[in-house]
C-alpha cells in the first residue's frame, strides 16, 4: 500500500514537472493580459465568473502547452544541457502519458470553453490549435515567436468577445503588442540554448538574428512601449496607466542591460523577469479605474 502511495506521489511530481507547475512565469506571461483584456473590456468592472473562468483557461492552456511541447521534443531535449533532465527527456514519463495528461487537460479546457458565449468559444478553438501548432512550427519557421506571440495573446480577443460579444480594434492592438512582447521575452529565452538548437535543429529567433540580436530586441521593446502606449489612448485611460508605462520602460531598460553581453545566466534572468513587464502595465489598468471619479 505504502509503496503504491508513494508510486503514486511519484508519478504526479513528474506530471506537474511535465507542466511546468514548479516555474509558474509562463503563467504569469500568459496571465497578465488576459487580465488585461478582462478589465479593459468590462470597463474596469469585470464578471466574476468569467474571471474565474479565464484564469483557470490560462493554467490549464499552459500546462498543455508545456506537455504537448515537450512530448514534441522530446527527442530534441535530451541533446540539450538544460531540458535534458525534464521528465520526456529524462524517461521519468512515457511518450504515451504524455499524450493522455494533453487529453486529459484538453477536456477540461474545452469544459471551461463551454462556459463563454459562442463568439469566444469559436476563437478558442483556434487558440487550441495555436497551443498544438507552436512546438512543431520551431522545426519550420525561422521566427517561431511570433506563433509563440499568437498563442499567449489569442486570450485578449477571447475575452473581449465574452464580455462584449465583439472585438474591437483596441483589442486587436493589445494583441499585437503581446506578440511583440513574447518576441522579446522568448528570444531572450531562446539566447540561453542557442548553440545547443543550431545543433538540434532547432528555430528560434535569437538564431535569426544573429549577432544584431541585442539591437533587434531593444527596437522591440521601443515598440512595445509605444503600442501599449497607443492602447491607453484608444481606452481613453488616465495618468495612472501611462505612469505604469514608465515602470515598464524601466523594467525594459534592465532586461536589455541583462541581455547585452549575452551570457547565458543572465539571459535567462532577464525572462524570469519579464513577467512583472505584465503585472505592471495591470497595475497601471487596475489603479486608473480604481481612482476614476465617479
Amino acid at each position: 500500500m505504502m509503496r503504491g502511495r508513494t508510486m503514486a506521489r511519484g508519478t504526479l511530481h513528474h506530471y506537474a514537472r511535465l507542466m511546468r507547475l514548479h516555474r509558474p512565469v509562463g503563467i504569469w506571461l500568459l496571465l497578465w493580459p488576459t487580465l488585461w483584456a478582462l478589465w479593459l473590456a468590462a470597463d474596469g468592472r469585470p464578471d466574476q465568473r468569467l474571471f474565474l473562468v479565464f484564469v483557470a483557461g490560462v493554467v490549464v492552456m499552459r500546462s498543455a502547452g508545456c506537455v504537448i511541447n515537450d512530448w514534441a521534443d522530446r527527442d530534441f531535449d535530451g541533446r540539450v544541457a538544460r531540458t535534458r533532465v525534464r521528465p520526456l527527456a529524462s524517461g521519468a514519463v512515457s511518450p504515451a502519458e504524455a499524450l493522455g495528461l494533453f487529453a486529459a487537460l484538453s477536456m477540461v479546457a474545452i469544459a471551461l470553453a463551454l462556459q463563454l458565449n459562442r463568439p469566444a468559444q469559436l476563437l478558442a478553438v483556434a487558440g487550441g490549435g495555436l497551443t498544438v501548432i507552436y512546438p512543431f512550427a520551431k522545426r519550420f519557421i525561422s521566427a517561431p515567436q511570433l506563433v509563440l506571440g499568437a498563442a499567449f495573446g489569442w486570450s485578449v480577443p477571447m475575452a473581449y468577445a465574452a464580455v462584449t460579444g465583439a472585438i474591437p480594434r483596441v483589442a486587436w492592438l493589445i494583441f499585437l503588442a503581446v506578440v511583440v512582447w513574447a518576441v522579446i521575452y522568448d528570444t531572450e529565452y531562446a539566447m540561453v540554448d542557442r548553440e545547443d538548437d543550431m545543433r538540434a535543429g532547432i528555430r528560434s529567433t535569437a538564431i535569426l538574428f544573429g549577432s544584431a540580436d541585442v539591437f533587434v530586441v531593444s527596437l522591440l521593446m521601443v515598440v512595445l512601449v509605444l503600442a501599449l502606449a497607443l492602447v491607453g489612448r484608444l481606452a481613453q485611460m488616465g495618468p495612472w496607466y501611462f505612469a505604469s508605462l514608465l515602470a515598464v520602460s524601466g523594467l525594459l531598460l534592465y532586461q536589455r542591460r541583462l541581455i547585452e553581453n549575452r551570457d547565458p545566466t543572465r539571459c535567462f534572468e532577464a525572462f524570469m523577469q519579464s513577467h512583472l513587464v505584465g503585472g505592471a502595465v495591470f497595475a497601471g489598468i487596475a489603479l486608473d479605474y480604481l481612482f476614476r471619479p465617479g
